[in-house]
Formats: C-alpha cells, sequence, structure tokens
C-alpha cells in the first residue's frame, strides 16, 4: 500500500464567540478535512483547526513540506514516519503534523477493521468526563454552571477563570459553595500567573479540596514549577505546551516540576506521540490527563488513547457548552452517568458530516 495524496478541504466553521480569560474563539473560521488517499482505495481522515485558529493558519506549510516526503510512502509505517514529521516542526505546526499522524491511524485502523484504541492496547471501554468551563460574567455563573452538570450526573467541574488571581480565587470559592463537597473541581489558570500569585491561588484552592492546579505558570518557567510543586500538596499539572513536547517532557519528571502530564493530538503532534507520553507518565507512575483536541474529530483521537491507557482519569469537554462541537453526523456525548465511551467502528469509528462539508465548502488545498 502506497500515499497517493495529501489534501484538505477547507469549510466555513460559524459559531458564536466566547471566551476564556487570555483568549477569544469563535465566529467565523475555517476547519481543514485532512485527507490521506492511497493507491488501495483506504482513505484516511483527520479535522485540522479549532474555533480559536482556523486550518488556514496551518495547511500551506503541510501541503508545501508534508506533502512531498508523505506521497510514495507506506501509510502503515506510521512511527517512521511520524519521526520525520515531527523533524518539519520549526516549519510545520505541532497541529498539522498531528493532524496527519490521525488520518494515519485512521487508515491503520480500517486497515485492520479495528478501532485505533484496539491496535494501541485497550485498557477499558468507558471512562467518566468532566465540563470544562470558557469565561463567565460572575462568580455565581460559575457556580450555577457546575451545579448544572453535577445535576446531570457529570463527576468534576473544571475552571477557567478570569485569569485575575484575587477573581479567580473568589471563583473557586464561590463553585465549591454551589456543589458542595462530593464534586470534583479543578482549575486551570492558563498561564496567567507570576510565581507569588500562583502560591497564593494555590493555597485557596488547596483549602477547597480542588483536585488538580492547572498551568498557573507560563510553560517555561521550569525554574518556578519546581518551587511551586514544592511548596503547595495541591497535584500541579503543567505541561500542556512544554517546549519539545514529547522531547521536552522528561526533564519536567526528573526535575519534579509536575505531578501528572498532559497533551493531545494537536498540540503534542499526533496520536503517535501522544501514547508516548502517556506510557512516560505510567512508568513514573504518573498520571496523564489528556487535553481537549480543538475540533471533534481531534477529540475522537483523544478518546481512542483515553481508552488505551491506564493512567488518564478523566474525559476533557471543553467548552462546557459544546461550542467545539462541529462537523461530525454524532460527536461524543456524555450519558447519565457522567460516562463517555470506547469508539467500536474501524479507524476513528466516527462519520464525517459530508453533507455540511459539502454545503460549506470553501476549497481543496492540495
Amino acid at each position: 500500500m502506497k500515499v497517493t495524496d495529501l489534501s484538505c478541504t477547507m469549510i466555513n466553521w460559524k459559531s458564536a464567540p466566547w471566551n476564556t480569560g487570555t483568549g477569544s474563539f469563535g465566529g467565523n473560521r475555517l476547519l481543514g478535512i485532512v485527507k490521506v488517499s492511497t493507491d488501495e482505495g483506504i482513505e484516511g481522515h483527520a479535522f485540522l483547526g479549532s474555533s480559536r485558529q482556523g486550518a488556514d493558519a496551518y495547511v500551506g506549510p503541510m501541503i508545501e513540506f508534508v506533502k512531498p516526503f508523505l506521497v510514495g510512502r507506506n501509510p502503515l509505517d506510521i512511527g517512521a514516519i511520524w519521526e520525520k514529521l515531527w523533524k518539519m516542526n520549526r516549519n510545520v505546526s505541532t497541529n498539522a503534523i498531528g493532524a496527519v499522524d490521525v488520518a494515519l491511524w485512521d487508515i491503520a485502523g480500517k486497515v485492520a477493521g479495528l478501532p485505533i484504541h484496539r491496535l494501541l492496547g485497550t485498557c477499558r471501554d468507558s471512562v467518566p468526563a468532566y465540563a470544562s468551563s470558557g469565561l463567565l460574567p460572575s462568580p455565581k455563573a460559575y457556580g450555577e454552571e457546575a451545579l448544572h452538570f453535577k445535576d446531570l450526573g457529570w463527576p468534576a467541574y473544571k475552571i477557567h477563570p478570569a485569569a485575575i488571581p484575587k477573581d479567580d480565587i473568589e471563583i473557586c470559592k464561590a463553585v465549591r459553595e454551589a456543589v458542595g463537597d462530593d464534586m470534583i473541581l479543578m482549575l486551570d489558570s492558563m498561564w496567567s500567573y507570576c510565581y507569588e500569585d500562583a502560591v497564593r491561588v494555590g493555597r485557596a484552592i488547596e483549602e477547597l479540596d480542588y483536585y488538580w492546579y492547572e498551568d498557573p505558570l507560563v510553560e517555561e518557567d521550569l525554574y518556578n514549577y519546581i518551587k511551586l510543586r514544592n511548596k503547595l500538596d495541591i497535584p500541579i499539572m503543567s505541561v500542556e505546551y512544554a517546549p519539545g513536547r514529547l522531547y521536552g517532557m522528561a526533564q519536567w519528571v526528573t526535575q519534579q516540576a509536575t505531578d501528572i502530564l498532559r497533551g493531545d493530538v494537536a498540540v503534542t503532534g499526533g496520536i503517535t506521540p501522544l501514547i508516548k507520553i502517556c506510557h512516560m507518565a505510567e512508568a513514573f507512575r504518573m498520571k496523564c490527563e489528556i487535553h481537549h483536541g480543538g475540533n471533534s474529530l481531534n477529540n475522537v483521537a483523544n478518546l481512542h488513547v483515553t481508552m488505551a491507557v491506564p493512567n488518564c482519569e478523566f474525559y476533557e469537554v471543553f467548552p462546557a457548552s459544546g461550542a467545539n462541537k462541529y462537523a461530525l453526523v454524532e460527536d461524543i456525548e456524555v450519558d447519565d452517568n457522567g460516562l463517555v465511551y470506547a469508539p467500536t467502528e474501524p479507524g476513528l469509528g466516527y462519520e464525517i458530516d459530508w453533507e455540511l462539508a459539502k454545503r460549506e465548502k470553501i476549497e481543496v488545498v492540495s
């Protein structure tokens, strides 16, 4: 089997604008449907782009640099291909590298007649979800949203706050008061604090029995993360955008700068490196909590990895409103017990909404 083509169909993605404390999402974006074609008629697909940054930001280098290398290769040589793709990361974004890798895994699953998580080594068939907030107008609004998801049976809620330390503490207090002691709560501060403020917020949420403290400091601040982790008892998660991605993780573990590793197929660069990060964490008896993927099919790819490892505790639904869901016939849904389930069909196992893609098509980049 050989790859014969790599292309990306650009479609309109229109959604209501929304925010976190550090960024804007939604509006008019372009979603890319990446297709890897083979001489045996089997195709692999992935989505490129997010409601924060559309596929037009990534597609040019993917076609310019990745396509000439990929065409003619055996699509099942995923490990060898990814190793070469990673060496292009100065010119090609991890988002584009990740999309190609996901499409290759989609082909592998279809060839085998199995869901991707079966190829990776299935560990389970369900996992609890947590609702992950956007920026809300008041502490009360956060509390009301968290209580809404608790009433739906979801076990956990994560706050993306205002990114103002004093205000963030008030938000965290309001949410704990609203849901009581029997719901898991997390805080994702989105790289917003200096060290001193990170300590103050961390101590406050320790008293509120929060489950983890995510990204309080900028992603390259290894020195202050080590200090912060030694200062606090709450588990720290700090490597979502760690420089070097897979190859940058080892120093965060060996220097004890984080308690939990982090990754997703877009930021990390595909299923191939994400499963390696999860296994690295497992070797140190650490968790690796998988981040949302920025689009619906990336979330499906993340879900396959989640089902194939024992040390990812949750599936993230970001934003909790569902604003990132787009262009699948049926999306991943959370049931009344707060669970999501392993895909059962070959490859990625979720159907792209080709009728929508036809209506919203802008161009095919190839």
